[in-house]
């Protein structure tokens, strides 16, 4: 089996319970790496385009790529996808900790879930043993009390995920949990191993992993190693973590407040990184072979309510279950994250449903007969606590926003779909793109729907002018081929983002541990082809010109941002028009955003090529051909 590989891929058929072994198909992973590709080929290939997320015939993919395990830089994901139930196209999340190495450990580089179980269950991996087991008597805990109970009944060393209410129930933002806080939270991957009545996956491995090169790549580890721990970010990292940015976000009139309303907000010093390390870290946390300690294991202790212990919260649920929600009080907002972790939600998509909720409620769109009696205030832990309830368990209009703010919108109508702030029907991650339009097309054009991970571009606004969108969509393009690699490799991006290792150092480490001998071109060229799968997938499920998914809601340009640094500040829908316009350029994409057969079958997709044609989305030929180069390198600051 080739390095970097466990050597083992498992099928498991949850309808019978038959669990196949099939040797690891090296070629698949070098094509496409692992991660977040071998999921966009797998779904691509298997899954039929009409079937239903949340039906048996969708697959359920987890793996761990080939750098995971390999004691690199952050080498610790692992990751999860299928058919997304949340945008009806390619959904994949990742997460830290320790899963996916423990994975490799135990021998297997991908598991493959597929059907329905007839009734709950729990899988099971403990190296050569790998069995489903009855779940009957944890369906309908919530999460985090799930991991602790698994590990009470197999043992502390194994590294368990669970689903909470959320997934069981079929919230559409659902997420899975590892580690007592990290998540694989963004396109509804718990709401499909509910979906199969998966309740938990349980891994203990006690193999090692073969490497190509390993005194070379412990010489260059060691040396990342001495090097980053001295880099000045590191200090702050290890100190707040991510928690440090809500401050920056509102200092430079990007941190979303009361539903994207505004870009400013006047109880930061509330909410930020210096409260949470006062006022909550109990000790910090690290994911499998990492030194950057960057999360931090909090105490939340809300009046009349019992103390809880959490992971977080980090920026992204700061931002969104913060600001956007109108809190004041650090303590309420990891609050509302371990009310969020424990029910088995997304706490970005979360945050952006219940600030939704906020604004229809302030608006009068939907009252306290809707709510059960209840209000939804901004600022009111009580109130989130309720709604959070109704949604995990779909009850009244709770049912509707178990969608996410899409569906919910369709559903209330009265113009409410211009401030339901998401993209493909994915909430946007915490930034407000008004007056950072590269950020707004990362949102507007990313293969998952409204995602920061995929491509993060506001120091590069900020660098070369925030009223410029000229030149934006070469650099989104270019960071939608880079960051995504991470997810495809399975580890995490900080150290490139934040340690300044790059990009040639990281494929150097990948060398050392597979041999492929590749180098960054061709990593580039392999997340390109992965962006167009995914994009051809898309747009043969939902039927339609890409152009037509590629929209923020109407508060994108129609309202200018009211207040802070950023007031008076806003694009046009003319500029949002061009910047698609120039994306589709430089992607080699016609301008109803449909890929061409000459850019297809350039990257090796000619069968997505006729896939598109004889439903009649294939994009026209370009006048001038397709761009010999797709996307311009830059270096970002980024994480």
């Amino acid at each position: 089996m080739g390095n970097g590989l466990a050597g083992t891929t498992l099928r498991i058929n949850l309808k019978t319970s038959v669990v196949r072994r099939l040797p690891t198909d090296e070629a698949l992973f070098r094509r496409w790496h692992g991660g977040r590709g071998i999921t966009a080929k797998l779904i691509y290939d298997e899954v039929p385009r009409e079937a239903d997320p949340l039906g048996p015939e969708n697959i359920f993919i987890m793996n761990a790529g080939v750098m995971s395990g390999a004691f690199i830089p952050a080498g610790s994901k692992v990751s999860f996808g299928s058919v997304s139930p949340l945008t009806n196209g390619h959904g994949d999340s990742n997460m830290g900790g320790h899963l996916g190495p423990a994975l490799k450990f135990a021998g297997y580089d991908l598991v493959v879930f597929e059907n329905i179980a007839p009734r709950p269950v729990y899988l099971v991996i403990d190296d050569e043993r790998v069995e489903l087991r009855d779940a009957s008597k944890f369906w309908g805990m919530k999460s985090l009390e799930c991991e602790k109970a698994l590990k009470d009944e197999l043992g502390e060393d194994f590294e368990v995920a669970t689903i909470g209410p959320a997934g069981e129930n079929g919230v559409l933002f659902s997420c899975i949990t590892h580690d007592f806080g990290r998540q694989a939270g963004r396109t509804g991957q718990g709401a499909v191993m509910g979906s199969k009545r998966l309740k938990a996956i349980c891994v203990r491995g006690s193999k090692s992993l073969r490497v190509h090169d390993l005194p070379e790549l412990r010489k260059q580890v060691t040396e990342i190693m001495l090097r980053t721990r001295k880099h000045p970010n590191m200090e702050p990292w290890q100190k707040y973590g991510t928690a440090f940015f809500i401050r920056w976000s509102n200092d430079n009139a990007v941190l979303p407040t009361y539903n994207f309303q505004t870009t400013h907000y006047e109880d930061t010093d509330k909410i930020d990184g210096d409260q949470l390390v006062t006022k909550l870290l109990v000790t910090h946390k690290a994911c499998f072979g990492c030194w950057m300690n960057c999360g931090k294991y909090t105490k939340a202790v809300v009046p009349g309510k019992p103390a809880v212990y959490l992971e977080g919260p980090e920026y992204e649920t700061g931002a969104l279950c913060g600001a956007n929600l109108g809190m004041k009080d650090i303590h309420h907002v990891a609050y509302i994250n371990w009310l969020l972790d424990n029910l088995g939600m997304d706490s970005m998509s979360g945050g952006g449903v219940v600030a939704f909720g906020m604004e229809c409620y302030e608006r009068g769109l939907i009252t306290e007969a809707d709510l059960e009696g209840h209000a939804l205030r901004w600022g009111e832990v009580d109130d989130v606590e309720h709604f959070l309830d109704m949604i995990a368990h779909r009850r009244g209009i709770g049912d509707w926003f178990a969608g996410g703010t899409k569906r919910a919108a369709q559903k209330i109508g009265k113009g409410s779909e211009k401030f339901a702030m998401q993209v493909k029907g994915q909430e946007m991650s915490g930034y407000d793109g008004r007056w950072a339009p590269g950020m707004l097309l990362s949102y507007m054009t990313a293969d998952i729907g409204a995602h920061h991970n995929r491509s993060w571009t506001i120091t590069v606004d900020m660098a070369e002018g925030r009223e410029r969108i000229a030149g934006r969509a070469k650099i989104v393009i270019y960071l939608q081929h880079i960051r995504p690699l991470f997810d495809t490799w399975c580890i995490c991006r900080l150290f490139w983002g934040e340690l300044d290792i790059t990009p040639e150092e990281i494929v150097e480490s990948l060398n050392h541990i597979t041999g492929w001998g590749v180098g960054v071109d061709e990593c580039l060229r392999t997340s390109e082809m992965i962006w167009n799968l995914n994009r051809c997938h898309y747009l043969e499920r939902n039927r339609a010109n890409g152009r037509t998914f590629d929209y923020p809601p109407a508060r994108s340009w129609e309202d200018k941002i009211p207040s802070g640094p950023g007031k008076g500040k806003g694009l046009t829908r003319e500029q949002i028009e061009e910047m698609l316009d120039d994306y589709y350029d430089e992607r080699g994409w016609d301008r109803r955003g449909n890929p061409t057969r000459a850019l297809l079958e350039d990257l090796g997709l000619g069968d997505a090529a006729d896939n598109l044609e004889k439903i009649g989305l294939l994009g026209e030929p370009l006048p001038g051909g397709i761009p010999k180069v797709r996307g311009e390198k830059y270096k970002p600051k980024a994480f």
